[in-house]
């Protein structure tokens, strides 16, 4: 690239120095048009030209010093302008990217109608969380009960996920029990079925039985005759799966019969919200 603008650079000045010391001889070049106007002829072929050819000589020469001043000024004139003249740089372009035969320059379609007719329906896996209960769970029994000196608490264990629940039903009693059956009713709200119990009692002193009653999966725990459960509090819990998400324990059920000497105990409610268990209590 050096050497190709030394070599436009040497070639320039070569031609304005050409250009500079080049002053046409315009007397010489009319008084050797004369000369050959007004010669002596030289022969008879010479004499019998036409006048028209002399002309035409004079015409050509004129046309030779013409063109001699011609491309002396072209030459000045291109190396002037190419001495001006930036130097021109190469550019890198990308070709031309080939359009996808899948592209399309439509705009999309708008729907048809896009403002719907009627609110979309809302679909929840879960009852809403609020600490307020809604209508159906007004009506749910209370969970904490009393009779004497038996009472009872029904709750739905914190540890419950969106898989699996379980049912807490906690019982005190002030006196000794001769007599215990405890039962817990779970409504079938989709996909309950049975995984498991155990209460804080021994278990060989119980009986228990779990199957399906209109509907409901049913725990029963029932103290084996001659057994006695000591005054305390004893815990009783059933544990289900069920469909996933939040369930509402609403509507399950739970009732404890007893027997403390000659008195016949009975206690039942339902179940608290998560968010109310810890707010239920009773007389030791």
């Amino acid at each position: 690239m050096t050497m190709r603008r030394d070599v436009h650079e040497e070639l320039r000045a070569r031609l304005h120095e050409a250009a500079g010391g080049h002053e046409p001889d315009r007397e010489s070049i009319l008084a050797r048009v004369e000369r050959g106007m007004a010669g002596p002829a030289a022969s008879a072929h010479r004499e019998t030209r036409p006048p028209v050819f002399g002309w035409m000589r004079v015409a050509g020469a004129t046309a030779a010093v013409a063109g001699v001043l011609a491309v002396g000024g072209y030459a000045v004139a291109s190396a002037v302008k190419e001495e001006a003249a930036p130097p021109q740089q190469e550019v890198a372009t990308s070709p031309t990217p080939t359009p996808s035969p899948d592209a399309t320059s439509r705009a999309p379609v708008p729907p048809v109608d896009p403002t719907p007719t009627a609110s979309p329906e809302r679909r929840e896996s879960a009852p809403p969380p609020s600490g307020k209960p809604s209508a159906s769970v007004t009506a749910r029994p209370p969970a904490a009960t009393e009779d004497g000196p038996l009472w009872s608490d029904g709750s739905v264990d914190p540890h419950s996920n969106d898989f699996w629940a379980q049912s807490n039903i906690t019982i005190k009693t002030r006196e000794e029990l001769t007599a215990l059956t405890v039962r817990l009713s779970v409504a079938q709200t989709g996909g309950v079925s049975d995984a498991g119990a155990w209460r804080s009692l021994p278990e060989n002193d119980f009986t228990l039985t779990v199957g399906k009653q209109d509907g409901r999966l049913v725990y029963t725990w029932t103290l084996k005759e001659g057994r006695k459960v000591p005054a305390g509090e004893w815990v009783f819990a059933g544990q289900f799966d069920h469909d996933r998400g939040g369930r509402d324990a609403g509507t399950d059920r739970y009732t404890v019969t007893a027997a403390a000497g000659s008195d016949r105990l009975s206690v039942g409610g339902g179940f608290a919200a998560v968010d109310d268990a810890d707010d239920a209590g009773g007389d030791s």
